[in-house]
């Protein structure tokens, strides 16, 4: 028994100090909401990116997750990002490397609180069970890329706990062959204080979005680690083989 609670103390932080991080972080979502209701409409969208990846920067000291990046985000657009996906943490850890637009799935735009925030930030929402609402998004996310924008999404089209990756669902690389825009592979890990993975903050399976959410707020000593990959070029591939390479690519970034 003595041995599970030392383990447990270096692992895990109290409920009282996971409580005070909690209450920072909504604290600090309810000033963003503010911001983006009061302020960005009368910023650029350069400053609103700046906005953006500071508060996000902000957000994951609240909770107390530290930022490592590896590899060079590319320059402004157009550009598509493809990542794994682990937690409800990824947009923010992305947002805090760099600023992008999301693709989410439509269930983002409902969750208390968070989903102002991402409709806030321009996330462009998806009903992944509809072909049709998929055919929309490609077309908006095209023209979003013709017209300069960085985006970025989850290909796996869903949570894992970031041991495997999923199969990539290849249809949204029809924005960025639509539009001759390069695609960046972006790999996405949560570690622990020894540097192993850890699933703290995931969120799949039966997991509740509260329960992450506690289960996060009271680990001890996580780094996300973000590794950008270089940019690629269609080069005449189709999407689907070009979903598999980007896979490879993230896989390979992962180690």
């Amino acid at each position: 028994m003595g041995r599970l609670r030392t383990s447990r103390t270096k692992t895990e932080v109290s409920r009282l100090r996971a409580a005070w991080r909690l209450a920072r972080a909504l604290a600090h979502i309810v000033a963003g909401l503010l911001t983006i209701l009061l302020r960005f409409p009368r910023l650029s969208a350069e400053q609103r990116a700046i906005r953006v990846q500071v508060w996000s920067r902000e957000m994951l000291a609240h909770i107390g997750i530290r930022l490592q990046v590896e590899g060079e985000a590319a320059l402004p657009g157009p550009l598509l990002l493809v990542a794994n996906h682990i937690s409800w943490l990824d947009i923010t850890s992305l947002h805090a490397a760099r600023f992008c637009r999301f693709v989410s799935k439509a269930d983002v735009a409902r969750w208390p609180l968070i989903g102002a925030l991402a409709t806030g930030v321009g996330t462009l929402f998806i009903q992944r069970e509809s072909r049709r609402d998929a055919m929309r998004v490609v077309h908006h996310m095209a023209e979003s890329l013709q017209a300069g924008d960085v985006l970025a999404v989850f290909p796996e089209g869903t949570t894992s706990e970031g041991v495997d990756l999923l199969p990539f669902h290849a249809n949204l690389l029809q924005a960025a062959i639509t539009a001759g825009a390069p695609v960046q592979p972006v790999a996405l890990q949560f570690l622990d204080a020894r540097g192993e993975r850890s699933l703290a903050p995931c969120y799949v399976g039966d997991d509740t979005l509260l329960g992450s959410v506690w289960r996060t707020a009271r680990a001890r000593g996580i780094t996300v680690r973000i590794v950008f990959g270089a940019p690629q070029e269609a080069e005449g591939r189709e999407r689907r083989a070009w979903a598999q390479s980007l896979r490879e690519d993230v896989i390979r970034l992962r180690r």
